[in-house]
């Protein structure tokens, strides 16, 4: 047998060589960056006929690999051996200039001719794909172009090609693992949209399996098909911070522009492959290919080159304008103007002085002052959203030279009449906010304080506008008490502060018991699981040990009780690779959110109106910048005023919920909290 094993590898090799010295072939060994289209066109030879001799490289290439690649002298001598049954080309041939966005599909269908003519007639374009300005052939209408010849293989699996005597020719594409529109329509030279127009039931997701009418007539939309097995993902929060206004500074150096239907998007902390590609729907590999710094692993702060998300057909007086909730009456205009007042922390006297150099610097570093300018660029949005909706607002724009030690709010309420406001967003730092609604309490002018989670001092004309990080407990909490759960408290004996706002306020939880060596105690956890309701588990920790140690208690119990897996604050130690994303959907983790997923048409719009105005994706300052704007232009000018419209309406906007409500005596706090839940199907769901 062992002498049958070594022959046959022997044989094998022997084959293998012989086929790379033949002179059909020639060998190639990829470099850092390349790709299968780049290499096909440097040899003259198609993508499909590098595939045929390498099925491995389908999975991806990287440097070093060796590849086969047929000899062109030999597809040209076979090219010109006659061909049966095909018209050849005439000399008429036509010529085309490509412009923007056109692609093999298109030109086709503006001449009445079909696809594959147009690519056998221009192989070399095909195989590097079209450029603006590029000129290519068009053959007459009626004439067929025959094929350039490739070896003889089986099939690729994914692709079918039918066709009969009374229709075009249907060319099929079964969908693989990992595949996304994106990949599938470079693929094949078509965009996204058209790709979507012959396959209706890919508008939403693109199942595995599913059979994709690449070209010829569309048939009936197929089931869909669930894709298993993926960890739910958050979207991406895209930081990028180049929008700088022209009233602080215009440079065309800070801005970030979308070119050739892509865009730049700068990596946050907690960005993954797998997320990335999730919410750019491009496979990790072509996502690779655009970026091959990726290659060496995703770092935050590297700015990577991604397609842009579609445009969505609404007008931008509905860019992220979402309904009141509880508002019957309908959108009026106002007639009195009311006055708006944004007070944000520029610090354009530090920028005045700084040349192009220093002030791309400041932009590079400077978090604080990306942060405000982000929140700026949304509230622009807002008001032209609000302008357009026909509201009647004056919007008054100051410079509040916030920082850890000082700020100008006091000089600005004293020289500009602000008694008269119908309302102020900012400052950004709570004690500022304080110190400008204790100035203005007399005036009863609010005051929204638009991004710090603090508690703060209380008073009557000021609006913690970003629920705290304690009520966001307090949300949890009452959700599963409105449950009638059973709830049961995992804690770390370092969480002292956690513990005694639990024990306070919820003194029917129970906690389970810690081993002396700081391990959950088993038996005690299960004695206190209750046959009878929902079992929540808190989970109170950030210690892998203990977190891995209850999980596992919790999934080992689940056939027996009632389980749900809860955490009452941002838990970082659950995004570590120790801990499996899968034990979390199936224990069906819920957690209490300051912000919610939105891919209504409303917050695409917002999205795209964006976009199209500061030519980059909206940051979670951004968004907020925009919901914090708008939510107080609708309250002062569809209610007598703002302080009356927190005691008849609660908002939702892009990404957050507005529902003000008395805190103590004087406080007014946003209650808006969203309770999210991991499901079955690996989605993240609102439950409250």
């Amino acid at each position: 047998m062992k002498k049958i094993l070594i022959s046959l590898t022997a044989s094998v090799l022997t084959t293998m060589n012989v086929l790379a010295q033949d002179k059909n072939f020639s060998k190639h060994t990829v470099t850092s960056g390349e790709t299968i289209t780049q290499i096909a066109a440097k040899y003259n030879v198609t993508p499909h006929d590098i595939y045929s001799l390498n099925p491995d490289a389908q999975n991806g290439i990287k440097p070093n690999d060796v590849l086969l690649i047929p000899s062109s002298v030999v597809k040209k001598a076979v090219s010109e051996a006659p061909t049966k049954n095909v018209v050849p080309a005439t000399a008429n041939n036509r010529t085309h200039t490509v412009k923007a966005k056109e692609t093999f599909f298109s030109i086709a269908r503006d001449y009445n001719i079909q696809v594959g003519d147009l690519k056998n007639l221009n192989s070399e374009a095909f195989a590097a794909g079209l450029k603006v300005g590029q000129t290519i052939k068009i053959p007459d209408a009626g004439v067929s172009v025959p094929t350039p010849p490739k070896p003889v293989v089986a099939p690729k699996p994914e692709t079918a090609v039918v066709s009969n005597a009374n229709s075009e020719k249907k060319i099929y594409h079964i969908v693989e693992a990992k595949e996304t529109k994106f990949g599938i329509a470079k693929k094949y030279g078509i965009t996204i949209e058209e790709l979507e127009q012959r396959n209706p039931g890919i508008q939403n997701n693109l199942p595995m399996g599913y059979k994709l009418v690449i070209s010829g007539v569309s048939e009936e939309p197929q089931p869909q098909k669930t894709m298993t097995e993926k960890p739910p993902v958050e979207k991406p929060k895209p930081v990028t911070t180049q929008i700088v206004r022209d009233e602080i500074v215009t440079t065309e150096t800070t801005r970030t522009l979308t070119k050739n239907g892509y865009a730049n998007y700068e990596v946050k902390e907690g960005d993954t492959m797998y997320s990335l590609s999730q919410y750019f729907n491009i496979s990790q590999e072509e996502l690779t290919k655009l970026n091959p710094s990726l290659s060496s692993g995703v770092k935050t702060g590297m700015i990577l080159k991604v397609p842009g998300r579609g445009q969505i057909k609404v007008s931008s007086a509905s860019a992220g304008a979402q309904k009141v909730v509880d508002n019957k009456k309908p959108l009026v205009p106002n007639a009195t103007k009311k006055q708006l007042v944004l007070m944000l922390p520029f610090n354009a006297a530090k920028i005045q002085s700084d040349t192009l150099k220093t002030i791309d610097t400041r932009l590079k570093k400077d978090a604080f002052l990306n942060m405000t300018l982000d929140f700026y660029a949304g509230a622009l949005v807002a008001i032209d959203s609000a302008k357009t909706l026909g509201l009647n607002v004056d919007v008054q724009i100051l410079d509040s030279e916030e920082s850890k030690t000082g700020s100008a709010v006091e000089a600005l309420v004293k020289n500009n009449d602000l008694s008269k406001a119908d309302a102020i967003v900012g400052p950004f730092y709570q004690q500022y906010a304080e110190k400008v609604a204790d100035l203005l309490k007399d005036k009863n002018v609010p005051v929204i304080s638009p991004m710090s989670k603090e508690a703060g001092k209380p008073f009557p004309n000021l609006y913690q506008a970003m629920p705290s990080t304690e009520y966001g407990k307090t949300a949890m909490f009452e959700y599963m008490k409105s449950q009638n759960g059973n709830i049961i408290v995992v804690s770390d004996p370092k969480k002292v502060a956690n513990k005694d706002f639990i024990m306070t306020n919820y003194p029917q939880a129970k906690f389970a018991a810690l081993l002396d060596n700081g391990a959950l105690d088993v038996n005690d956890l299960k004695s206190l699981f209750d046959k009878d309701k929902k079992n929540f588990v808190v989970l109170d920790s950030e210690r892998t040990g203990l977190i891995l140690g209850t999980t596992n208690v919790l999934l080992n119990e689940m056939s027996n009780f009632s389980i749900q897996l809860v955490i009452i604050e941002q838990n970082d130690t659950l995004d570590f690779e120790e801990i499996s994303m899968k034990r979390l959907t199936i224990l069906k983790l819920l957690y209490p959110s300051f912000t919610r997923e939105n891919n209504t048409a409303e917050g695409l719009a917002f999205e795209n109106e964006y976009k199209e105005k500061n030519k980059v994706f909206p940051n979670q300052y951004a968004v907020r910048g925009f919901d914090v704007t708008f939510d107080t232009l609708m309250r002062i000018t569809q209610y007598a005023s703002f302080d009356a419209s927190v005691n008849e309406v609660k908002s939702e906007q892009v990404e957050s919920r507005f529902q003000y409500a008395k805190k103590g005596k004087d406080g007014n706090e946003n209650k808006g909290v969203y309770i999210m839940e991991y499901q079955d199907d690996l989605s993240v769901k609102q439950v409250n």
